[in-house]
């Protein structure tokens, strides 16, 4: 988008990781926490002033604790899982739009996962957050279109990135989603963002209400194998507690 020559403000948790991916860029940063509506309010409204209006927003941000079998799920971290993911979708969405609307239109993409539509033993709560993603974002597009805010997902499938590396860098979980993708490879960030232009330029004008799977073919297949990375470490306990 940078490239494009818009004006791109860019939002985290850390200043220091902002600042130097703010720098690579040519970009602009502000220090936002997605849980926290007062500082997705300030975000936008941040982002208004730098532009002169606002006519893209993406909610990107991503990740949750909630690690292992469902019936050892902490509320704590069941809650920290969707706050980061569906919360934070459902805020960046809520300040931008009348942004966005007020500014002559544009678009919001929202950032769901495969995890969104197979089911991903051991990370339950990350599953149930970007289903809820993407009818979130069904729901925002039937209500926005006629403000002229076009809402959309992209579905990544796994892509190499500090985020991952648990799930690349174990060899047996790795080749098991390679198993599930026609194309047979990893993604590339660089893939994902050419997604998130496509559905945030004027050449998806006619696009709203949709989730863009961009993941070698992964969802035709099945969910990913998690079980030797995560379930076996809670085998015992759960059968305990399972009463077998």
């Amino acid at each position: 988008m940078v490239a494009d020559g818009g004006t791109v403000t860019i939002c985290g948790r850390t200043e220091g990781r902002l600042k130097e991916a703010a720098s690579e860029i040519g970009a602009r940063w502000v220090v936002c926490d997605v849980t926290d509506e007062d500082s997705v309010e300030g975000a936008v409204a941040a982002a208004v002033e730098n532009g002169g209006g606002l006519h893209i927003a993406v909610a990107n941000a991503g990740g949750g604790r909630a690690a292992g079998p469902l019936v050892l799920n902490t509320l704590d971290g069941w809650n920290d899982t969707l706050a980061v993911n569906l919360t934070g979708t459902f805020l960046t969405i809520k300040h931008a739009a009348p942004a966005i609307g007020r500014s002559g239109g544009g678009a919001i993409v929202a950032m769901s996962s495969i995890a969104g539509a197979l089911t991903h033993r051991h990370l339950g709560a990350y599953c149930v957050a970007k289903a809820g993603i993407e009818m979130l974002v069904r729901n925002a597009a039937d209500e926005l279109g006629q403000y002229g805010v076009r809402v959309n997902a992209v579905r990544p499938g796994l892509v190499p990135t500090d985020a991952s590396a648990a799930l690349v860098l174990d060899e047996p979980t790795r080749d098991d989603y390679l198993a599930q993708m026609p194309l047979g490879r990893t993604g590339t960030p660089e893939e994902i963002a050419d997604a998130v232009r496509y559905l945030a330029g004027e050449e998806s004008g006619w696009v709203t209400g949709q989730v863009f799977a961009v993941d070698g073919g992964h969802t035709v297949r099945r969910g990913p194998d998690l079980d030797h990375l995560i379930g076996q470490h809670f085998a015992a306990e759960v059968a305990g507690l399972m009463g077998r």
